[in-house]
Parts: C-alpha cells; sequence; structure tokens
C-alpha cells in the first residue's frame, strides 16, 4: 500500500463515491495503518492553516497604493494639481485615501477572520487507525484518514462524508448561515457545485 499512494490533491471528491474515495486514498472503513499515516505525514506535513507574515497597518495602508489604477489616479491628482485645478486634485486624493482607509479596514477583519476560524478549528479528532478509534490532534490528520464525528463534534478537516445518520451541520461561522446544513454521502453530479 506504502509504495502506490501519489494523491496529489487536486482531484474533486463531491463527484465521486464513497467506494471511488476509498479506492483513491487507499483507505478502507478500518483506516489507515500507523505506519501509513505517519509516512503521509511526511509527504503532506501537518493539517494546520498555513499562517503568513504578519503585516502592520502601515504596510497594509501603503500597500493600497501598489494597484496600477490607484498609481494613475495619484498622477491624475497630481497633474489636476499642477494644472490649477485644485478642487478635482483634493476629490481624487480623498478618494484614494478613503479607499485606503476601508482597504486596510476590510484586510484587518480578514485576518481577524481567519484567526477566529483558526480558534475554532477541533484540537483533536477521532479517527480509525489500525481498526481502532484513536484520538490524535488534527493536526496529526493525513489523507485517507477515516474521522469520526458525533453530535457537537467541531469538524477537524476538509473531509468527504462516506457514512451520515441525520447529519447537521452549523456552517454559520463560514458561510453566514443561520440554520444547521442537512449533509448526505451522495456525490454531487455537477463539478461546478
Amino acid at each position: 500500500m506504502a509504495e502506490r499512494f501519489d494523491y496529489s490533491g487536486k482531484e474533486d471528491f463531491l463527484t465521486r463515491s464513497g467506494e471511488e474515495v476509498f479506492a483513491l486514498l487507499e483507505t478502507s472503513l478500518s483506516g489507515l495503518d500507523e505506519a501509513e499515516a505517519q509516512r503521509r505525514a511526511g509527504l503532506f506535513g501537518p493539517n494546520e492553516l498555513k499562517e503568513g507574515k504578519k503585516r502592520t497597518l502601515l504596510i497594509m495602508f501603503i500597500d493600497q497604493f501598489k494597484n496600477i489604477m490607484i498609481l494613475v489616479l495619484m498622477a491624475a491628482a497630481i497633474i489636476s494639481g499642477f494644472l490649477g485645478e485644485l478642487m478635482d486634485s483634493f476629490i481624487i486624493l480623498a478618494v484614494l485615501l478613503l479607499n485606503a482607509i476601508l482597504g486596510v479596514i476590510q484586510e484587518n477583519k480578514a485576518e481577524k477572520a481567519l484567526a477566529a476560524l483558526k480558534k475554532l478549528a477541533a484540537p483533536h479528532a477521532k479517527v480509525i487507525r489500525d481498526g481502532q478509534v484513536s484520538l490524535i490532534k488534527t493536526s496529526r490528520l493525513v489523507p485517507g484518514d477515516l474521522v469520526l464525528l458525533e453530535a457537537g463534534d467541531n469538524v477537524p478537516a476538509d473531509m468527504r462524508l462516506v457514512e451520515v445518520h441525520n447529519l447537521k451541520i452549523e456552517e454559520a461561522a463560514l458561510t453566514g448561515e443561520s440554520v444547521p446544513v442537512e449533509k448526505a454521502t451522495e456525490k454531487i453530479e455537477n463539478p461546478d457545485t
């Protein structure tokens, strides 16, 4: 099993049946064995959101002016000023400044949302390894792990459901949906869904 597995990470599991997903990921209802899970962890690294370099508000503000259209508008404001159209120049600069401030606020909110999502991530997951239920850190999940979810559990990673019994997931943090969404195991026929 260990020599053949070459999952690229680009497959669309939603359009495949549970059996096809098991075959593609070379796993089964008895899960991976610990040695294969360790090998895959070495291939794919930890199951964690990658954190980018933290940027200061000043850097975010300066980055707002690194767009070609913004530079064109700045040039237009300067030319308007030289031509004596001070009001036009002032209005363009005011709009550019407002745009930069709103851009920084938006980026800052997005970074805070990502940090909040990271906090929502489940610290542990129940998986089947070596045919037995094990509790592992979510950072140790690998492609092919069979994860068990129960009422109240946080979903520890992107997953393809293979068996459910009246499963509804609260997705408000991700989608804003106020009502839990019912989940099913059927494959999705339209890959653009």
